[in-house]
């Protein structure tokens, strides 16, 4: 696995421009030097992982979705609600990503493995896929050979790819990661994305993008898509919260409807369970 980090490469070419400078002391080349060596291994430590596997490369900062552990919203995971989040980049252009888990023999089982070090975290995830299976057509098995499963592992955030990548694919468990928010992001590796980012949504929800910490607009842009056929929901389990991203304090997000609540991580909401069985064609 490869590492990168725009920001730490530009450190890099700063500083050996700096070195080949003959004028600089020999003093001032080996702390220079040092500080060289410092910025290398501070990507290869905070840098995220560049899978190259195929013919496209996925960086971690846009395959991924992440639940970031560090900036957390007031509205704690604990809680039921969404972990300070940041948005999926897709691969392609859809609300619903085209690499779905393969069907054998009639129907659609993910395997999957837990890591160690996840123990206190397991009664989560089976809860989690519990959720999923219990009202879909998608179920899950304990990975023996298969090439192509999930792989729940420790990290200090919730993350996950959308749709099926290919041999193993992880789904980072952090600290703060309840069933619900290991939900969200099983969807995701499904094949689903956010709610909130559909084509339609400004019918539904106003952003306030003065309130959005700079940066972080991105996150928030709509993307063109397939909406299944299915309206908007404020309910689902994959819509963000409503200050997530704010540099305030104050709302990011703020629903039409009056006196709904966004950003919920409790439970799959009845438009969340449509959206993934026809994604899946289960009542085909």
């Amino acid at each position: 696995m490869m590492y990168k980090s725009t920001t730490c490469w530009k450190r890099h070419v700063f500083l050996a421009s700096s070195c080949n400078n003959p004028r600089l002391s020999t003093s001032r080349v080996v702390k220079m030097l040092g500080l060289l060596l410092l910025f290398a291994w501070l990507c290869e430590v905070q840098g995220g992982p560049v899978q190259t596997q195929n013919t496209s490369e996925v960086r971690f900062d846009e395959g991924y979705h992440r639940h970031s552990l560090k900036n957390e919203t007031p509205l704690d995971s604990d809680e039921g609600y969404a972990l300070e989040e940041e948005d999926i980049i897709p691969q392609t252009d859809r609300n619903a990503g085209n690499h779905l888990w393969p069907e054998k023999d009639g129907e659609v089982s993910v395997p999957y493995s837990i890591a160690s070090g996840l123990e206190d975290k397991t009664g989560h995830i089976l809860a989690a896929l519990k959720m999923v299976s219990k009202k879909t057509c998608v179920k899950f098995h304990h990975h023996t050979t298969e090439e192509d499963y999930l792989h729940f592992k420790p990290d200090r955030m919730c993350a996950s790819l959308v749709g099926c990548a290919g041999g193993e694919q992880p789904i980072l468990v952090g600290p703060k990661c309840n069933a619900g928010n290991i939900c969200h992001e099983i969807l995701h590796s499904l094949g689903l994305y956010h709610e909130h980012s559909r084509p339609d949504r400004d019918k539904y929800i106003t952003i306030l993008y003065d309130n959005i910490m700079p940066g972080k607009e991105s996150n928030f842009k709509v993307k063109k898509g397939n909406t299944l056929g299915l309206e908007y929901d404020l309910d689902s389990i994959l819509h963000y919260g409503d200050d997530c991203f704010s540099r305030n304090g104050n709302h990011t997000i703020i629903p039409k409807k009056k006196g709904v609540k966004i950003g919920q991580r409790t439970h799959m909401s009845v438009l969340d369970v449509e959206r993934l069985r026809r994604l899946y064609h289960c009542d085909d």
